[in-house]
This record gives structure tokens, C-alpha cells and sequence, in this order.
């Protein structure tokens, strides 16, 4: 049986042409305008060979089937500063290889590399196509929004990417799109707009008032902390209730054992995935059948050695099989790899780990924020207002980075 093709909306459709054309792009847009779906529908078309998607962290990189950009481009962790990785990654043949022979680039998550990363990379690619042309020639797909996650960087000041004078020189074609596929809401999708502008209007003061509750502890919606602890300690004492015999599934792990590290490190499965009969349980990623979506979630029917079944939510009960989640080095070899139940117990994640999920109730403690877009990508989670309970908020936990607005501005809208 034929599938029948995807329907893209006009502005995802003439993005599309506009990815097709050979050009430096750069794609934007706030939570839920359909960029991963976008990237991922137009990467069919592709050979990752001759233009590979990377991404900015390791976590990413497992769920995205990649690699990261620090690893293609040789940058390791820039030990002894710009200089130093620069001279350090010249002198590697395979990366300039590398370099020459690709066609292009996709770069996911382009907000959390930091400038000087980006700075190096482009430094190494004309080193390598022995050309001055900006990335020596190569061609860069740029993709995601820096009102969402900032990059990591030691010192006070964010190293925005789009400050470095290299972005500038790219020579970006920048495509927004500013439909929300996720929500279809007015009032939300406005408080959705004043929030991601850091901007704590009366009509967000009084929406937030409105859906602040006393924590329902049994509320079946899912809990999104600031830190990683205090998901993990919730989700085991939701656990720890249910009246049922603990089932413990081990992750295989296949690779070396540097790899392997590296993977326990990065991959969305832990070492150990503990469940009983009747828990909560998130999927973590797309099902290729369409069964579910990352961040559908359920209660679990029955566990097997080889299967489990998952009631979803408003839904029907699907099979279950375990799935393999890799690490592949900057050459696209896979070192190692992890064979698991895509699955991770749902009463909490982090507001990190949420990013890309589509819920649809959380509770969320807004009182102590301290990352521009924290308060943003966690609310934007949402497909309606209905599903949001706030333990708590505070105007301080708003944030958005004012070079960020000035950023968006000269593009033209945010």
C-alpha cells in the first residue's frame, strides 16, 4: 500500500523550495512551526553522506541519528582555546578529507553552538577546500531558534553564534516560519508570543495567575523540572506507589568501551530501565510505523523479555519492541550502540530533555529560572492551555536575552 504524501503548509512549501536552492539557509521559528519536520522531510531527498545532519550535543545526536558538530569538525572540547583547536584539527588528514569531500552541512540546534565554535569550523573548511570563500565553498543549512535553548558557555557573556562576524559572512537566507502547527488556541498562542519575547504582560501576568494550582501529586500530566535530581527523584517515588513487582531490563550495549561511555552519557535510556505493571511511560522518540510520537505517552499492559504493551493515552494499545540508539564517530561509523525499549518513565523530565516533545498536561514550578527560554520551551510543550498546571511562577524566571529581540527584529519578525 502507497503512503500517502505529506501535506506541507504554503509557508513550510516554499521554505522547502528555498532548501532546495543550493543557497546558505538559515530556518527559524518559534516551538511547534514544524522545522524538525520540515528538515526531516527534505533530508529524504538527500545523501548523508554528501550532506549530513549535526547536532549540537551528544543526547541529540542519538535521537537524531548523527553526529555532532564539535566531532565532525574536529573541535573536540577546544582545549587551549581557539587557536590551539584550530592548529590541533589542521593537522587531522581524515578531517580535511572529510571536509573537502562533503557537499554541505546541516546544523541542528544552531542556538546552542557557541560563536566560536562556529568561528573554528568555517577557519577549518576553507583550510581544507583551500578556498577563501566563506566555509571554503561548502554549503550550510543552519536550523532552529535562539529564543529556545542558549549555548553552553564558561564565562558571564552567551557567545550567540549570530553575533560572530562568520554568520554574517555566510551569508544566510533566512527563511521564518511563523505558524504554530502544534497549537491552534489565540489567546495561548499569544501568551506563547509575549513569553518568548520576555515579555510578562498583563495578559501573561493574569493567563499564568490563572493556571497556577495546588500540586496534584496523582494528576497523571507530566512534571517538567529546571534540574535533572529532581525528575529523577519524582519519578521514583511515583514508582515506589504502585503496588506492583519492580521489572528491571537492562540496556545491551554493543562498542568500545570509550564509546560506550559516551553513550551511557548521551543516550535518552539509562543503563537500567526499571518499570512495573500499570507505571506512566513516555516514548522518546517517532515511531517510522506512526504509531506514536516523541512525547506520546501511556500506562504499560504488559511487559515481556522481548515486548511491552502501552495503553496510550486516549488511545489504543501498541506492541512495543526494543530499538537500537547509536553514537557514531566524525565519520559516520557507528562506535557503539544501545539496544533498549524506547520508553523512560513519565511523571518528570527536565525542561531540557522535553524540548522537541508534544505533551499534552504538565505541571510546571516557574519560580526559579535562570536560562533565557527556560520558561518558553517548557510552556510551548503544550498543544492547549488546558493542559497547563503551574505550581508557581515569577516574572524573574521570564527571560530572553535582549540580543536575541535585536536579532529577530532585523530579520524582520521573531
Amino acid at each position: 500500500m502507497s503512503r500517502a504524501p505529506v501535506e506541507l503548509s504554503a509557508e513550510q512549501d516554499s521554505a522547502l523550495d528555498l532548501l532546495r536552492s543550493g543557497e546558505n539557509v538559515f530556518l527559524t521559528g518559534g516551538a511547534g512551526s514544524g522545522k524538525s519536520f520540515l528538515i526531516r522531510h527534505y533530508m529524504k531527498e538527500l545523501d548523508s553522506k554528501e550532506m549530513p545532519i549535526l547536532a549540537s550535543t551528544g543526547a541529540a545526536a542519538v535521537l537524531l541519528g548523527g553526529r555532532t558538530f564539535h566531532s565532525f569538525f574536529g573541535l573536540g572540547i577546544m582545549e587551549g582555546g581557539p587557536d590551539a583547536t584550530f592548529e590541533r584539527a589542521s593537522k587531522d588528514k581524515r578531517l580535511m578529507t572529510r571536509l573537502r569531500t562533503v557537499e554541505g552541512v546541516i546544523i541542528d540546534e544552531i542556538s546552542m553552538i557557541p560563536g566560536q565554535a562556529l568561528m573554528i569550523a568555517e577557519a577549518l573548511s576553507q583550510r581544507a577546500r583551500e578556498s577563501k570563500l566563506p566555509w571554503g565553498g561548502m554549503r550550510i543549512i543552519a536550523v532552529g531558534d535562539f529564543a529556545q535553548l542558549p549555548p553552553v558557555t564558561q564565562t558571564g557573556q552567551r557567545d550567540w553564534c549570530f553575533l560572530n562576524q562568520v554568520w554574517e559572512n555566510s551569508g544566510f537566507q533566512n527563511v521564518l516560519l511563523s505558524h504554530n502547527q502544534r497549537v491552534s488556541e489565540n489567546l495561548f498562542l499569544d501568551i506563547l508570543s509575549d513569553v518568548r519575547h520576555g515579555s510578562v504582560s498583563p495578559r501573561v501576568r493574569e493567563f499564568l495567575n490563572d493556571h497556577v494550582k495546588e500540586h496534584d501529586e496523582d494528576h497523571p500530566g507530566t512534571r517538567l523540572f529546571p534540574r535533572k535530581i529532581n525528575a529523577e527523584k519524582f519519578n521514583q517515588k511515583k514508582l515506589d506507589e504502585i503496588n506492583d513487582e519492580e521489572v528491571t531490563i537492562d540496556s545491551i550495549y554493543f562498542g568500545s568501551e570509550k564509546h560506550i561511555e559516551m553513550l551511557m552519557k548521551a543516550a535518552p535510556v539509562p543503563v537500567k530501565l526499571v518499570l512495573k505493571l500499570g507505571c506512566r511511560v513516555m516514548f522518546l522518540q517517532n515511531d517510522p510505523q506512526k504509531r506514536w510520537v516523541n512525547g506520546t505517552r501511556g500506562y504499560i499492559t504488559d511487559i515481556a523479555t522481548d515486548k511491552i504493551v502501552v495503553k496510550k493515552d486516549n488511545g489504543r494499545e501498541v506492541q512495543v519492541d526494543k530499538t537500537s540508539f547509536a553514537v557514531q564517530d566524525a565519520e559516520g561509523n557507528i562506535m557503539a550502540s544501545v539496544i533498549q525499549f524506547p520508553l523512560t518513565l513519565a511523571y518528570a523530565t527536565t525542561i531540557h530533555k522535553s524540548q522537541g516533545a508534544t505533551l499534552d498536561d504538565l505541571w510546571c514550578d516557574l519560580s526559579s529560572l535562570w536560562e533565557p527560554g527556560h520558561a518558553y520551551v517548557a510552556l510551548s510543550r503544550l498543544r492547549s492551555s488546558e493542559g497547563l498546571h503551574l505550581i508557581g511562577w515569577n516574572p524573574r524566571s521570564i527571560i530572553v536575552d535582549n540580543k536575541v529581540l535585536q536579532f529577530y527584529k532585523s530579520l524582520n519578525g521573531i
